[in-house]
């Protein structure tokens, strides 16, 4: 199968686990940005690239931004979708767009954006590498099956 075009989401799940939570049970709210760099990573892993991979590779991407508004609490137990999409803004920058939404009623819990910026390894700004251009303007090979993760 194809991978979705870069503008479509592409699906990762967790649930959410007790440490996950404050003492109300809902979802410590900086668990929101480690779930939106579940996304990212398999976003790269669908596209048949890793972080690991790139770094490798000499280049890195740091968070130069976050966003996160919060509507719904997720709480303990909930299965949650991360869905995540990539848009390149300059050479150098790319975003990421994630939606995080509770499975068993469809509602938004959270949505938000990130900005990296790809640097060397002298910490230098640095083009992003073709490979991750190639991913952003045509297909990568993903079967469309949300990666799970307990």
């Amino acid at each position: 199968m194809t991978s979705p075009p870069a503008d479509e989401f592409r699906r990762a799940r967790v649930r959410v686990r007790y440490a996950d939570t404050d003492q109300m049970g809902v979802t410590y709210h900086a668990n929101y940005l480690v779930w939106f760099e579940v996304g990212r990573t398999d976003w790269l892993r669908a596209s048949g690239w890793t972080y690991r991979d790139m770094e490798a590779a000499g280049v890195s991407l740091p968070v130069i931004e976050v966003f996160c508004q919060y509507h719904q609490p997720a709480r303990y137990d909930d299965e949650i979708e991360i869905r995540t999409r990539a848009t390149l803004l300059t050479p150098v920058r790319i975003r990421f767009d994630y939606e995080v939404v509770r499975l068993a009623d469809a509602m938004s819990a959270a949505s938000g954006h990130s900005v990296h910026a790809a640097l060397n390894t002298a910490g230098r700004p640095c083009r992003l590498p073709d490979r991750v251009l190639e991913m952003l303007n045509g297909p990568a090979g993903h079967s469309g099956t949300p990666t799970v993760y307990n």
